[in-house]
């Protein structure tokens, strides 16, 4: 039985379509992403979960039962927040034990339950601190706690680590994804960041304008685009139009190929012919922009490659099995 499970939903706020007509199902014990960019309807997923939005058409499912018309504070979930919404006059402890308080439980109960939160994301020793003597890092630690102390069965992730530098934000998504994998409870990640879903993610929802575009293991998605909207979002693949493939494959029909799979050759006699349009240096990598008629490209070589100028003619090799053809009429 899925732990989540969207049937048919839309959710319209007046004329505009938030959310449109999404089937999903989300697995017990999986870590799930919903990535898009901005208005793609993926947060607004998420607040259909928790019950901070209702839907306009359709039902929403937790394990079985219908919670379309049931309160947040009554749904098994809880919801991280971008902005870690810690009460900033309590402390740490009084912060993640805060929804035990308003349950009801003993005091020496909420701080057994407490105690043991703060130790599981390392912050054993924290609990008289207030929010602001503490890092980003150590913030979002404590809405963490916050939110697994109550156990839910389901844990809502609204970007939770967009606010962090890169390194900390490397960091944090290693130490999330093995919270994930000992509690075993089902992760919902949303997120903008596609290194962030590829590198954490059992499987992945891509969204745009309120619908999915596809859902599948980061592999999928990443080598496996099925419209070009998801080849060029997802790592940004080279999405070579309908009417050049058919003249390369015979079929008429978009594909992608990625940075990395494109070879590059001197002169012509390649699959495909294309100018330097411009490089930049990547630390192990350049990236080398090209076009070719009226397409542009994107390759990615290895440092120890032989690099092209600016302006030189290049002929295009990649393997057969490289190229992916796709849905759509691009």
């Amino acid at each position: 039985m899925p732990a989540v499970s969207f049937d048919k939903v839309s959710r319209h706020f007046g004329s505009v379509r938030a959310v449109d007509g999404v089937d999903l199902d989300i697995g017990e014990g999986e870590f799930f992403a919903m990535l898009g960019p901005s208005g793609s309807g993926k947060t607004t997923c998420l607040r259909l979960i928790a019950g901070f939005e209702r839907p306009t058409a359709g039902d929403i499912r937790l394990f079985g039962d219908s919670v379309r018309d049931l309160p947040p504070y009554r749904r098994q979930v809880n919801t991280v927040f971008q902005d870690y919404a810690l009460f900033p006059h309590l402390n740490v402890r009084d912060n993640v034990g805060y929804g035990l308080m308003i349950a009801g439980r003993p005091r020496a109960e909420r701080d057994r339950e407490v105690a043991a939160a703060l130790e599981m994301v390392r912050l054993g020793g924290y609990g008289q601190r207030k929010p602001s003597e503490l890092s980003g890092g150590q913030r979002q630690r404590v809405a963490l706690a916050r939110a697994l102390v109550n156990r839910p069965r389901v844990l809502l992730l609204d970007e939770p680590l967009g606010a962090l530098d890169l390194k900390l934000r490397e960091q944090m998504q290693e130490e999330l994804k093995s919270l994930q994998r000992q509690l075993g409870i089902t992760f919902v990640f949303v997120t903008h960041d596609q290194g962030e879903a590829l590198s954490m993610a059992d499987r992945i929802a891509v969204f745009n304008e309120g619908r999915i575009q596809q859902v599948g293991t980061p592999e999928d998605v990443y080598f496996r685009p099925d419209v070009p909207f998801v080849a060029d979002f997802v790592g940004s693949s080279n999405v070579l139009p309908a009417a050049l493939v058919e003249t390369l494959t015979g079929r008429r029909q978009p594909a992608a190929i990625r940075p990395e799979r494109l070879r590059l050759g001197s002169g012509s006699g390649g699959a495909l012919s294309a100018q330097v349009t411009g490089l930049s240096f990547l630390g192990l990598t350049t990236r080398v922009t090209l076009k070719a008629g009226d397409t542009r490209l994107t390759a990615l070589l290895p440092q120890d490659a032989p690099r092209p100028a600016e302006g030189d003619t290049v002929s295009l090799e990649w393997a057969p099995s490289d190229l992916h053809l796709m849905r759509g009429s691009a």
